[in-house]
C-alpha cells in the first residue's frame, strides 16, 4: 500500500489501496427498500394463492391458540419458562412453510412455534422449555437444530451445515431465525460474514420484535434498519412487514429458491411485535406503555390476513369453525400431555455426550448408580 501526502500538511496522508481493495460487488443491489415489503391491504394480494392464504391462516389460528396453552402451563408450573411468540406467528409459520423437506431450520428459543409448525410434537418442542431434555426431539429426523437459549450461536452452525451440504453437493438450505437482540452478538456477524464469504445457501431471518428484553432496537442500532447490516457482508437485504404473513411467506420463498440455486445468501429483517412479556418471569409494563401495545393489536398478524380473505370471500364461519376447533384439539392433547409426569431416566444424563464417555464421565456414572442403588436399597429397608 502507497501513502500520498496532502496538499499543505506533510503530515496527513491518505493510504491509496491496491486494486484488490475494490469492491467485490455493486453494493446498491443489495440495499432493502426503505420500507417494509406488504402484500396484504394492497393490490399485490390478489395474486396469491387462496389456498396458501386458507393454510396460513389455520396455521396462524393453531399458532395463536399454541402461545396461550404453552403460557398457561408456566403459570400451572407444568413449564418452568415460556418464551411467547404471540404477535409474531406470521414469521414463526413462514419460516416453516417456506422450507422443503430436506432442508434445515435452526430456531431460537423464541421460535417453538416454528418447530411445531414444521411438523414437530409440541410436547417435544417444550421439553427443554419443561427442564426434562437439553433437546426433547431428534434433530436429524425433523432436520430442526437444537433450540438454542445463547443468543445466535445458532447461526455459525446454520452457515456450516449450509457449506457442508454445498460441499457434497445436496441442494439444502439453512434458515436461521434470531431476534433483533440476537445481532448484537458477536456470533450473528461472524456467521453473516462466513456465509457470505463462501456464499452458503444459509437465509437468515431476523424477527426485529422492538426489544431485547428491556433494551429498545434504537439503544441497539443506529443503522437506517437491520436490513442494511447485509450491504456490510455483501448479501441481499430485505426488509419486510412481518405481521404480514403473505409478504414473509413470500420473502422467505424467494430467498431460500435464490440460495439453493447458488445464490448465496439473504439477510431478512422482519418488523414485528411482542406483545406477551419476554417470558413469564418478565414485567414488560416497565419497560413499555400499554398504549404502545394497543396500537400494535391494530397490526395482528390474525387481523390481517382475516381481512384479506374475507374481502376475497373466503372466510366464513366453517373455515373459521374448522381452524378453531384445529386449535383447540391440539391445545385439549397438549394440556393433556404436559399434565402427565415424565418417567425419566437418571442414566440417560451420558447417553447423548460423547460416542465414547470419557473417563470423567465414567466417573460420574458410577457416581450416580451408586448413590440410585443406596436410594433403592434404603426405600426398601423402609418398607
Amino acid at each position: 500500500m502507497t501513502v500520498q501526502e496532502l496538499p499543505g500538511d506533510t503530515a496527513a496522508y491518505r493510504p491509496t489501496p491496491p486494486p484488490a481493495w475494490q469492491p467485490r460487488t455493486d453494493p446498491a443491489p443489495l440495499l432493502p427498500d426503505p420500507e417494509p415489503y406488504r402484500v396484504l391491504g394492497t393490490e399485490s394480494a390478489d395474486a396469491v394463492d387462496p389456498e396458501l392464504l386458507l393454510r396460513l391462516y389455520a396455521e396462524l389460528v393453531r399458532g395463536r391458540r399454541y402461545n396461550a396453552q404453552a403460557t398457561a402451563l408456566t403459570k400451572q408450573g407444568r413449564l418452568a419458562v415460556y418464551p411467547s411468540s404471540t404477535g409474531q406467528e406470521a414469521c414463526e409459520v413462514a419460516a416453516a412453510m417456506a422450507l422443503e423437506t430436506r432442508d434445515w431450520l435452526f430456531p431460537s428459543y423464541r421460535d417453538t412455534l416454528a418447530a411445531v409448525a414444521r411438523g414437530l410434537d409440541p410436547v417435544q418442542a417444550l421439553t427443554l422449555l419443561r427442564g426434562d431434555w437439553h433437546t426433547g426431539y431428534d434433530p436429524h429426523e425433523h432436520r430442526i437444530a437444537p433450540l438454542c437459549t445463547p443468543l445466535a450461536t445458532q447461526l455459525p452452525h446454520a452457515v456450516g451445515l449450509a457449506h457442508a451440504a454445498r460441499l457434497k453437493g445436496d441442494d439444502v438450505v439453512a434458515l436461521a431465525m434470531v431476534g433483533d437482540g440476537g445481532t448484537s452478538e458477536g456470533d450473528f456477524h461472524e456467521a453473516l460474514n462466513f456465509a457470505a464469504v463462501w456464499q452458503a445457501p444459509t437465509v437468515f431471518l431476523v424477527q426485529n420484535n422492538g426489544f431485547a428484553i428491556s433494551v429498545p432496537l434504537a439503544k441497539q442500532t443506529a443503522a437506517p434498519s437491520l436490513a442494511h447490516k447485509a450491504v456490510g457482508y455483501g448479501m441481499p437485504g430485505r426488509l419486510v412487514d412481518g405481521n404480514d404473513a403473505a409478504a414473509v411467506h413470500e420473502v422467505l420463498t424467494e430467498a431460500v429458491e435464490r440460495a439453493r440455486r447458488g445464490g448465496g445468501p439473504t439477510l431478512i429483517e422482519a418488523v414485528t411485535y411482542r406483545m406477551d412479556a419476554h417470558t413469564n418471569a418478565d414485567d414488560a409494563t416497565r419497560y413499555r406503555g400499554a398504549s404502545e401495545v394497543e396500537t400494535w393489536r391494530a397490526h395482528d398478524p390474525i387481523l390481517l390476513l382475516e381481512r384479506e380473505l374475507t374481502r376475497r370471500g373466503l372466510l366464513d364461519d366453517e373455515v373459521r369453525k374448522a381452524a378453531s376447533d384445529a386449535a383447540e384439539t391440539m391445545a385439549a392433547r397438549l394440556r393433556e400431555r404436559m399434565n402427565a409426569e415424565p418417567v425419566l431416566e437418571p442414566m440417560d444424563l451420558f447417553a447423548h455426550v460423547y460416542a465414547e464417555r470419557t473417563g470423567q464421565l465414567r466417573e460420574q456414572a458410577a457416581q450416580l448408580t451408586a448413590e440410585l442403588d443406596a436410594a433403592a436399597d434404603a426405600e426398601g429397608e423402609a418398607r
